[in-house]
């Protein structure tokens, strides 16, 4: 049976960001190397944007590959840089069909030209898609992100343009990648694993987190219900008293 957003009650998550973990682990369970996983999670890649975009999700976060992934055998990351540039290529009915917006964040600038291309190619042809934003997150750290951000906002006290005292926590988010995407209200890290991995450390600071325990290849439709479900049942507090908060509590994110 088809699901719908009505089905997961009214507090449902406006930016959900996903840590796609468990390709390779998967893939060897399977008696296969471990790039057959990566190829595997392609099609988890498709089949949660695309459900995300029907139900109305506004954001979706992919954490795609991470700085800490260059160190991985030169073989793999090679294949996952190729894998990528399919992806790109071989997605874009998907997302124009979809009216889906794709957007990289990260240290773009170390991804292979080829890789880099493509994506700044698909960015340009979904730039006037006003349907859910999908951002994928390639060669991205959190401390790498923040420690960008401090740099670009020491540069500009020292040019006079910001004086110490106006910096407050609202400022650095003015220096992350993507300052206008709202934090996200859900993180989902699958194969069972209980850490961030230097995954949007500021802007998770008051999301909430769901494990799943499956591989990423694994997780499709039903699984992305039972995150959205266990999300439904949650209060939100932020850090204060549930009899603190207004009937309609916002989250930090909202109104920017």
């Amino acid at each position: 049976m088809c699901k719908e957003r009505s089905d997961f009650g009214d507090d449902f998550p406006e930016h959900i960001a996903i840590i796609m973990d468990g390709n390779g682990r998967w893939a060897k369970s399977q008696g296969w190397k471990r790039v057959r996983g990566h190829q595997e999670g392609v099609n988890s890649v498709r089949a949660i944007t695309t459900e995300c975009a029907r139900l109305g999700v506004k954001s979706l976060t992919l954490y795609a590959f991470s700085v800490e992934n260059w160190k991985r055998p030169k073989a793999e990351v090679s294949f996952l840089m190729k894998l990528l540039r399919s992806f790109l290529v071989d997605e874009r009915p998907t997302l124009m069909e979809n009216n889906i917006r794709l957007i990289g964040i990260g240290r773009l600038e170390d991804l292979p030209d080829e890789s880099l291309a493509e994506l700044r190619e698909t960015e340009l042809m979904t730039a006037g898609h006003d349907g859910m934003k999908l951002r994928l997150a390639l060669s991205y750290g959190s401390r790498s992100e923040l420690a960008d951000a401090a740099r670009a906002l020491a540069e500009d006290v020292v040019a006079g343009k910001l004086a110490p005292k106006d910096i407050h926590d609202e400022t650095l988010r003015d220096y992350l990648y993507d300052p206008t995407t709202a934090d996200p209200d859900l993180v989902i890290r699958t194969a069972g694993e209980m850490r961030l991995s230097n995954f949007l450390l500021w802007q998770a600071s008051y999301s909430e987190l769901y494990v799943a325990p499956m591989g990423w290849p694994e997780f499709r439709e039903p699984e992305l219900h039972a995150a959205l479900e266990s999300y439904g049942g949650r209060t939100r507090k932020y850090g204060g008293l549930v009899s603190d908060l207004p009937p309609e509590q916002p989250s930090p994110s909202q109104g920017r």
